[in-house]
């Protein structure tokens, strides 16, 4: 698709005689010409001009979308393909979710894959399967799987039902997404039943998805959680697990756990879980003096 480039004279003198078209509701999209100008523009050295190029395709909505699939799969200009990428998030067209996958495991260019994740993002629950199914493979590398994991925290309660739906996989890194998601959820929503997603989750069989699942319920500071966690922080194998139940106890803020932790810091074994353990201890003791904590 890709064209010779305009000098910046005629890119200009393009974005004017658009925008005038698209303000005036002229533009036509039966003549693929301009489309394919505009696309090329998204190179332009300048970034305002990239900017109001994108701006300007995004208010044409998705009858740009097959040519922003060709320059984000094909265009050998990699500033093309990233501002492609941002310009398919303002039309947040689900059609274009294969393309922008493909983009986010096989483009070499890491602002690219940033920007293609972005699209995914803004697209919504449309994306949520192909995010699901890359944190599943073991053939994805890592980066792309943080990536996802991001995108998945960003759609959120948008794509609840699928989210909540995957808490059973098989796939460790898929349930530590999941449960990190639904921990950015109850913190807008505090649903009952995310929250009952997550508690069943401080027994999950997976260190991260533990600690995924600890650190959420600390961020609503869920007492009805204190008796789990602090079984986890003195009888759990895993000592990240015990870190991560100290933590959430000293989050939560509730100074009945101070004797709980004094029994733990007893037992403590693992070294680097010690100060830790302290820490807690301290802050419960700070706010249980703090006669403002009453009010």
């Amino acid at each position: 698709m890709s064209q010779h480039p305009l000098n910046p004279e005629e890119t200009d003198a393009l974005y004017e005689a658009v925008r005038t078209q698209i303000t005036g509701k002229t533009f036509s999209t039966d003549d693929p010409t301009n489309l394919q100008k505009m696309i090329e523009s998204l190179g332009d050295t300048r970034g305002i001009t990239r900017l109001h190029f994108a701006e300007a395709i995004g208010a044409i909505g998705t009858p740009a979308t097959p040519f922003l699939i060709e320059a984000v799969t094909h265009h050998p200009n990699a500033v093309v393909r990233r501002a492609a990428a941002k310009t398919l998030t303002l039309i947040a067209d689900p059609t274009a979710v294969p393309t922008l996958v493909h983009s986010l495991l096989t483009d070499p260019d890491t602002v690219v894959r940033s920007s293609v994740i972005g699209a995914l993002a803004k697209t919504g629950e449309a994306s949520v399967p192909a995010l699901l199914e890359i944190l599943a493979s073991s053939e994805y590398p890592e980066d792309s799987k943080g990536l996802a994991t991001w995108a998945l925290a960003f759609i959120g309660q948008d794509a609840q039902s699928h989210i909540m739906a995957a808490i059973d996989s098989p796939s460790s890194d898929v349930r530590t997404a999941v449960i990190g998601t639904l921990g950015t959820i109850v913190q807008e929503t505090h649903d009952e039943t995310a929250i009952a997603l997550l508690m069943l989750a401080l027994d999950d069989s997976d260190s991260s998805a533990r600690s995924e699942a600890t650190t959420a319920l600390s961020n609503i500071q869920h007492k009805p959680a204190l008796p789990k966690l602090i079984a986890l922080l003195q009888t759990h194998i895993d000592p990240e697990t015990r870190k991560a139940a100290a933590l959430a106890l000293m989050k939560i803020g509730d100074k009945n756990a101070i004797a709980h932790l004094e029994v733990a810091l007893e037992n403590e074994s693992e070294q680097s879980i010690i100060p830790v353990i302290r820490l807690a201890i301290g802050q419960l003791h700070k706010k249980s003096n703090d006669p403002t904590e009453d009010w």
